[in-house]
């Protein structure tokens, strides 16, 4: 009788057990994801010239893959299954197919690119090439250059405007902008605006653009429709990130030199709040929601939520040695944050701010983009 009762124990336990590991697997699943589909995180390797595909639901490495020199300016194509990137040393883009983690396509764009932008609906690339003093529209489908443009000197970043009808670019040496037809690559004009300017925002409206200084404690606002500056805004601290909140009403810019995140109004033009954070907050990412901005700082290796509407700063995250870029999953359950120093992704449970996992990437890790298929 005593044997037939530890029996029956071990076996409860057994079951008890597998219970409980099914439990905290379907935890980790994130909820949205249907059988068959996919969720993948995709980390630059700058150090290395790969490009490390994360498999997001096992939580682990996919592939290693191999797409040139100085990786950077990834970017998940809206309608098409891949990932777009390029190779700054190469002076190309690069094309990752997301079911087979191949690359099916080198695209020659001119030399030194470092960003590239989609139009709305997917279906034409385009990157400003900064040796080149040039921009390039591609073809999503047939992989070609299908236009040529001239921009100011050294070109760093080309955006389209929401309604993809125009193409703004950051002029770094002879601080511009340009204006270019997205159809044509036709210059529309261009605006003088601060010194070395080079990230972008344009409003939901297309009414605006906002651009950072990358040596200057400046914004600089330009009237997009009139092609004028109307301003350009003291921060009180060097621009590391933009952030655009979805309704256009704010933008976000953490500034390491400020130690803090500056709160920008963009209709009436003027820096309407401060919040400090810590010792050198240099990348975020927002909520689809807008109420909760996540804020890495590099130097503290924490990763500290700040509460949109009160303007608070809420208990930090420890990630690690060096965080960097950061991004929410799609379906936002998850935090993924780059670790420069450690090579390491950190996956981190958004709903308790709790770090599930680290996870080994390529070195020189820095661009990050997730994709779901």
């Amino acid at each position: 009788m005593k044997l037939r009762l530890n029996y029956r124990l071990v076996v409860l336990l057994l079951l008890l057990t597998g219970l409980a590991i099914r439990e905290v697997a379907m935890e980790l699943r994130p909820s949205f994801l249907r059988p068959g589909l996919h969720l993948f995180a995709y980390v630059g390797n700058t150090a290395d010239g790969t490009v490390t595909a994360i498999d997001l639901v096992k939580l682990a490495p996919a592939a290693t893959i191999a797409v040139g020199a100085a990786p950077t300016g990834l970017r998940a194509n809206p309608a098409r299954k891949e990932i777009w990137g390029l190779s700054s040393t190469g002076g190309y883009a690069w094309v990752l197919d997301e079911t087979t983690n191949q690359v099916v396509a080198r695209i020659p764009v001119g030399a030194a690119p470092y960003a590239l932008d989609f139009s709305p609906d997917g279906q034409r690339a385009y990157v400003a090439a900064s040796g080149s003093n040039t921009v390039v529209a591609i073809d999503c489908a047939k992989r070609q250059v299908v236009a040529r443009g001239r921009a100011g000197r050294r070109p760093w970043i080309a955006r389209v405007s929401p309604d993809g009808t125009l193409l703004v670019v950051s002029n770094r040496d002879d601080a511009t902008l340009s204006l270019l037809d997205a159809a044509s690559l036709a210059s529309k004009g261009t605006v003088s605006v601060s010194p070395d300017p080079e990230q972008i925002a344009i409003l939901p409206d297309g009414s605006k653009a906002f651009l950072t200084s990358g040596t200057q404690n400046e914004l600089s606002v330009v009237d997009l429709k009139q092609k004028v500056l109307l301003a350009r805004l003291s921060l009180g601290g060097t621009p590391d990130d933009l952030i655009l909140k979805p309704d256009g009403g704010e933008l976000y810019i953490p500034s390491r030199s400020a130690h803090g995140l500056i709160i920008v109004n963009t209709q009436s033009n003027e820096v309407g709040d401060y919040v400090l954070l810590g010792m050198s907050p240099a990348s975020a990412t927002l909520t689809g929601d807008a109420q909760t901005l996540y804020v890495s700082d590099s130097a503290a290796g924490r990763v500290v939520p700040v509460s949109i509407s009160v303007r608070q700063a809420e208990h930090p995250i420890p990630v690690g040695q060096t965080p960097r870029t950061c991004r929410l999953t799609p379906g936002e359950e998850m935090l993924l944050v780059v670790d420069t120093a450690s090579s390491d992704l950190a996956v981190i449970r958004a709903k308790t701010s709790s770090l599930i996992t680290l996870i080994p990437i390529g070195a020189g890790p820095r661009d990050l983009v997730t994709a779901v298929f």
